[in-house]
């Protein structure tokens, strides 16, 4: 078994204008972000140990919020994962994964979480 390191900003919540209804369209959509990206893992972590060695938690919660482009609407939320996987690729060559749940606010009528879940392996 080999090591890995998993990075993760869970249940992260920011607008996005998303949807295909006439109702979602022009306005943002409250959306909950699960991201958890895997990198390259060092070969120790001392207590010493720089930032350089790991990666920001804070790149996570930009690619799902500040990164998206002003006034881009996502048909699909589908598109908004993918999206936030290329953002973080991009980022950082040490990012070998990345998995990306959104869940859907504004369609819950009972507290159900309704979404996707998108994970990109690096090509």
């Amino acid at each position: 078994m080999t090591d890995s390191l998993i990075l993760e900003v869970a249940e992260f919540e920011h607008d996005v204008l998303t949807g295909i209804y006439s109702e979602e369209t022009g306005q943002p959509q409250p959306l909950r972000f699960t991201i958890q990206v895997r990198l390259a893992v060092a070969d120790r972590y001392e207590p010493d140990t720089p930032l350089e060695a790991s990666k920001n938690y804070m790149d996570l919660k930009f690619a799902a919020s500040e990164a998206f482009p002003p006034g881009l609407h996502f048909k699909l939320i589908e598109a908004v994962a993918d999206h936030v996987c290329e953002t973080l690729f991009l980022q950082d060559g040490r990012v070998e994964a990345v998995t990306v749940k959104i869940v859907k606010l504004a369609i819950s009528e009972a507290g159900e979480k309704i979404g996707i879940t998108l994970h990109r392996e690096r090509r």
